[in-house]
């Protein structure tokens, strides 16, 4: 196997078995990873037009994830409003519900993270993750993920 055959597979392993272990940990909250991520965009960078929220989501292949938000509204977690500067516009912003479940997500997410870094513990995090970046920057997933960084306050650790 070439090395840039088996980093591809390295990629998807890892990618798969992250998201399984994240699925298990959101599946008594009634979520996906992808209604987790938008709950986590909107906490970090609301209020967002749905396709703003489209271009900083990494699980939406499309600027306007509408159902995936549909799903949202329905459940009560997030809230659509009327752009008071631009009629034109709606707004997205989490409800007090929205607010507690995201709270929720983010524990669900440090569970995943303290896996990880128990299983890269005294390894270079910082060149995989500049290597990962310098890949992942060239395709809109991880354009999404640049422009998150790119504006997102500070996590506390």
């Amino acid at each position: 196997m070439k090395p840039v055959e088996e980093l591809r597979y390295l990629i998807l392993a890892v990618q798969r078995e992250g998201n399984r272990i994240l699925a298990a940990q959101l599946r008594p909250l009634g979520l996906t990873p992808s209604q987790a991520e938008v709950l986590r965009v909107l906490h970090d960078h609301q209020p967002l037009t749905l396709s703003a929220l489209g271009h900083l989501l990494v699980c939406e292949t499309t600027a306007s994830p509408s159902r995936l938000v549909d799903r949202l509204v329905s459940q009560g977690l997030v809230q659509r409003a009327t752009d008071p500067d631009d009629r034109r516009y709606v707004t997205l912003t989490l409800t007090s519900e929205g607010r507690g479940l995201e709270r929720r997500v983010a524990d669900a997410e440090d569970h995943l993270y303290g896996l990880l870094e128990r299983l890269v513990a005294g390894e270079p995090l910082d060149e995989t993750v500049h290597l990962l970046r310098k890949v992942a920057d060239e395709f809109p997933a991880g354009q999404a993920l640049a422009h998150r960084r790119e504006s997102s306050p500070p996590r506390p650790a």
